[in-house]
C-alpha cells in the first residue's frame, strides 16, 4: 500500500489534457507498462525528499516507481545504497524488494510528458501535490532537486522566489522553514555521458545532504 497520505499523490488525476492524452498513446503502445502518474516512493517519515523531473518513458512510466528501470535511475540508486539510503544498489521494478531508508523520491511532474519535456503550465498545475510532500517533512530536513525544473518547483511549492535562491550544482539553500535545498544536476543519460555531472560530483552532493542529515 502507498505509504504518503493522498493529498500528495491522485493515480487518477486528469489536470493536464496533454499528458492523459499522451499516456492513453503510451498504454496503446505498451500495454504491459504502468502508462499512469507515477507515486511517490520510499519512507513516508523520510528526513530526505529527492525530486525529480518526470516519468522516464521506459523507466518510471514502464515501472510504476521513481527512477527504476532507465539509465538515470543506475547512477542513483547506487548512490542512495553507498550512502546508507537503500538497501540495495539497483532497482528493477516495484516488487523487487528494495526499501530506501530516511529517503523518498517523487517528482515535480508526476506523469510522462512527450520527449521528456513538461511544459511550465503543468509543472504548476502538479505543484500542490509537491507542497503536500514538502509539508510532510519534519525540520532540519533536507530537499534535494534533480535539476533547474525540480528545483524551482520546490520553491514555487513553498512559495518562495526563484530570484532568491539559483539553481547551481552543489549549491544549498537554506529556505527559512527549517528546511535546506541542495541543488544537483539530473542523473540523466545526457549528464552523466557528457561529463556534466561525474560519479564524485553526485556522491559529493549526497555527503553533503549526509552532513546536514547527520547534524539535525
Amino acid at each position: 500500500m502507498y505509504p504518503v497520505p493522498p493529498d500528495c499523490f491522485d493515480p487518477a488525476c486528469t489536470r493536464c489534457p496533454r499528458l492523459v492524452d499522451f499516456l492513453a498513446q503510451v498504454r496503446a503502445r505498451h500495454p504491459g507498462y504502468h502508462g499512469a502518474p507515477v507515486p511517490p516512493f520510499g519512507d513516508p517519515d523520510a528526513r530526505l525528499l529527492i525530486v525529480g523531473l518526470a516519468p522516464g518513458m521506459h523507466g518510471a512510466n514502464a515501472s510504476g516507481r521513481p527512477f527504476t528501470g532507465d539509465f538515470a535511475g543506475i547512477l542513483l540508486y547506487q548512490t542512495l545504497f553507498e550512502m546508507g539510503f537503500s538497501t540495495a544498489p539497483e532497482s528493477t521494478s516495484r516488487d523487487d524488494g528494495l526499501r530506501l531508508k530516511d529517503c523518498r523520491i517523487t517528482n515535480a511532474v508526476k506523469c510522462l510528458p512527450p520527449e521528456n519535456k513538461p511544459l511550465t503550465l503543468e509543472v504548476r498545475a502538479c505543484n500542490d501535490y509537491l507542497a503536500q510532500e514538502l509539508a510532510l517533512l519534519a525540520p532540519d530536513s533536507v530537499v534535494l532537486a534533480l535539476g533547474t525544473v525540480a528545483h524551482n518547483a520546490v520553491l514555487r511549492a513553498l512559495g518562495l522566489r526563484q530570484s532568491a535562491h539559483r539553481f547551481g550544482h552543489g549549491h544549498e539553500h537554506t529556505l527559512g522553514n527549517g528546511l535546506t535545498l541542495v541543488d544537483s544536476y539530473h542523473c540523466s543519460r545526457y549528464n552523466t555521458q557528457t561529463g556534466r555531472l561525474t560519479r564524485d560530483m553526485f556522491t559529493a552532493v549526497f555527503a553533503r545532504v549526509k552532513q546536514h542529515l547527520d547534524g539535525a
